[in-house]
């Protein structure tokens, strides 16, 4: 009782002794089994991408995928190209004060020649109907040729707004009925412009099929520029020539803009579905596809 002197503490019967100094096997003072001092990082299970309980854990809001950022874009460039349609096409039908700047900038750019007539040819259904044809059967064959689950799905959203431009187009010039440029005939009916929805949608569409087939950025760049410039070509081609009014070719890029905004949706959907599908056909073992 009267003794002073320290003793360090004793165990309790019943107690773990999990800080007991020396256990066999432990590797470390300060455990009380053989486990290792931490989870290993590569033994922790990761969440989805951007969402809390990835590896490290990254609290907060999840971040919203790239995809769900592109339809978003997509939707936005759908709703402004529908607006500005709608807006040229209202001042088309009530004479507004926007076909007086219009008829401005024609009599600028007005000039019939060789040059601006070959230019405007290549909106023609003989020339862009049949480039569209060859990259729908590529893609077809391409996809059907490595075993892609409904191979023709691409191939039929590709060839679905080039059959909407007639459908569309033909109404529109029946209601606006509007008179054509000082260089053509006395007739009615050239707005929106045809070859221009034609040229855009043929090529464009070409092009959103192609664009998964193209290995490298600069390819890909390369692509949609050289459809842009096609296409403005036609349409520089059309007004200088005097076949249409300048806002009969804007109006027809809203139409084009509309058409193909919602064939890269349907694209999208089909690829993200199609690698859903791949997915799924994965080896247990090995984690590789079958």
């Amino acid at each position: 009782m009267g003794d002073n002197r320290s003793e360090p503490p004793q165990p309790r019967p019943g107690r773990a002794l999990a800080h007991t100094p020396g256990v066999s096997g432990s590797g470390s003072p300060h455990r009380s089994d053989s486990r290792s001092p931490q989870t290993p990082r590569g033994g922790r299970r990761s969440g989805p991408v951007g969402r809390p309980g990835t590896t490290p854990p990254v609290p907060g809001r999840p971040t919203s995928s790239p995809p769900l950022r592109s339809r978003l874009r997509l939707l936005g460039l759908l709703g402004f190209s529908a607006l500005l349609l709608a807006l040229i096409t209202w001042q088309v039908v009530a004479d507004g004060p926007l076909l007086r700047l219009d008829e401005r900038v024609d009599a600028a750019l007005l000039h019939p020649d060789r040059p601006s007539e070959l230019l405007s040819d290549l909106g023609n259904v003989q020339i862009a109907i049949p480039v569209l044809v060859t990259v729908l059967g590529l893609v077809a064959l391409r996809g059907r040729s490595s075993g892609t689950d409904h191979w023709w799905l691409p191939p039929l959203a590709g060839a679905v707004p080039m059959a909407l431009v007639p459908a569309l187009v033909v109404p529109l010039k029946v209601w606006t009925d509007r008179q054509g440029t000082p260089a053509v005939p006395p007739a009615t009916g050239y707005f929106p412009s045809g070859h221009t929805a034609t040229a855009a949608v043929a090529y464009g569409a070409a092009t959103l099929l192609l664009l998964p087939h193209l290995r490298t950025p600069a390819a890909r760049r390369a692509l949609c520029c050289g459809c842009a410039a096609l296409v403005l070509a036609v349409s520089y081609g059309l007004v200088r020539r005097g076949y249409h009014w300048p806002l009969d070719v804007v109006a027809s890029w809203c139409l084009a803009t509309m058409l193909l905004t919602l064939t890269a949706l349907a694209l999208g959907r089909i690829d993200r579905t199609g690698r859903g599908r791949g997915a799924g056909r994965r080896d247990a073992a090995t984690g590789q596809p079958k």
